[in-house]
């Protein structure tokens, strides 16, 4: 009984909660914050007797904030600005999808005064169609007079916005397609990605392939296209420039530990004699066992094979137009290999576990300098993505 009180008691808890937020929604003007928390408890059950706050809130959420939309809405259409279209036609599509999100939920009734809630639903579509029809030609002549008279990009990336909206309102609207390609085309910055090597060392070609091929990187820059492979026909804004500078390998060496083991062991057991030289007995008539140890030692041979490969570049960032270089940054990177193992001379039992394993380990062949160099470049990669991702071209 206890637990059930104390879950209902929870239960008004959180509903009188939910209901207070939502007041407090209606009461700072938030009124889709308010509308949104309402509809979202009366779709789980709207005749709940609980839920009565919610179809009040709502009822006056709804009203409050679709006449505050229409005052919105008629002064942006007395202004008579043809930019003003958009959010007129938004305004209007906002309304619609409000009624649509509450008439399924209608007819909700307010029990304690035997009415259903009141909704004044308005018919939309034929407004917003006009609007639609007006804002569609006021979109296509304005992109259409911007791409004749374009002289930078973002230029041209104003009317491919403005033509990309009316795609989405109005789709095949025109040769609005066309000319989205056309601004996109003249809008995209292009990228011509260099790598040159100043060391006495060769760059892998794997490594080099997955350097230049940006489309590993996950790049999300819809105006920037980077080219490995510059096209004769394409004028460059940028480009970006990886300088191996630094390429250092060491040699391959093996160090050699050796290690003096000793532990005292358990060997056996040997029987207790009594006073008389016979076995002892215990209180049983058994006889009387102890362990016997002894010492065991041995010499442990541990060998570590290691290689180096470090490597150091620089990426630099220039605009073509001007010649200058817009950015620099270093890159580092450090591939270390080692291999462990081991043998020994004398009891084995003398080692502990950790040593012991090596045991079953033995000498590999070492990389390559071309392995080496790749397995450094693996978070080279990583830096370089980090550094293009975050850079901004200007």
């Amino acid at each position: 009984m206890k637990k059930i009180l104390l879950l209902t008691s929870i239960l008004l808890f959180l509903a009188c909660g939910g209901v207070k937020k939502t007041q407090k929604a209606l009461n700072s003007g938030n009124y889709v914050t308010a509308m949104n928390r309402a509809i979202k408890n009366l779709r789980a059950n709207k005749t709940k007797r609980g839920h009565q706050n919610y179809v009040i809130l709502l009822e006056e959420a709804f009203a409050k904030h679709s006449q505050e939309e229409i005052n919105r809405i008629q002064f942006l259409e007395n202004d008579g600005n043809p930019a003003n279209l958009m959010p007129i036609y938004e305004g209007y599509t906002h309304l619609k999808q409000l009624q649509n999100s509450i008439r399924p939920l209608l007819p909700l009734p307010v029990y304690a005064e035997d009415r259903n809630a009141n909704f004044k639903m308005v018919n939309y579509d034929n407004t917003i169609l006009e609007v639609k029809d007006e804002l569609s030609a006021y979109l296509y002549d304005n992109a259409t007079k911007l791409l004749a008279s374009a002289r930078t990009k973002m230029e041209y990336r104003r009317a491919f916005d403005d033509l990309k909206y009316l795609e989405g309102i109005n789709p095949g609207y025109s040769d609005t397609a066309t000319k989205m390609d056309e601004a996109y085309q003249k809008g995209l910055d292009f990228v011509k990605v260099e790598l040159k090597n100043e060391t006495q060392q060769i760059i892998p070609e794997r490594l080099e392939t997955e350097l230049l091929d940006f489309n590993t990187y996950g790049i999300n820059n819809f105006w920037m296209q980077f080219h490995a492979n510059p096209i004769k026909s394409v004028k460059y804004d940028f480009s970006m420039e990886l300088d191996f500078n630094q390429i250092n390998i060491s040699p391959e060496r093996v160090n050699e530990r050796q290690l003096i083991k000793e532990k005292v062991i358990k060997d056996g057991f040997e029987y207790v004699l009594d006073n008389n030289g016979n076995v002892a007995k215990d209180s049983l008539g058994n006889d009387i066992k102890v362990d016997r140890f002894k010492t065991v030692t041995c010499n442990f041979y541990e060998f570590t094979q290691l290689k180096t490969a470090q490597i150091g570049a620089n990426v630099k960032f220039r605009n073509l137009q001007s010649g200058q270089v817009i950015n620099s940054y270093p890159l580092s990177s450090e591939f270390i290999f080692e291999h462990i193992y081991a043998n020994v001379d004398g009891d084995r039992r003398a080692l502990d576990n950790n040593l012991v394993a090596l045991l079953d380990l033995a000498a590999v062949p070492f990389p390559t300098n071309e392995n080496m160099v790749y397995e450094a470049g693996e978070d080279l990669k990583a830096r370089l993505k980090s550094i293009v991702s975050r850079h901004e071209f200007n």
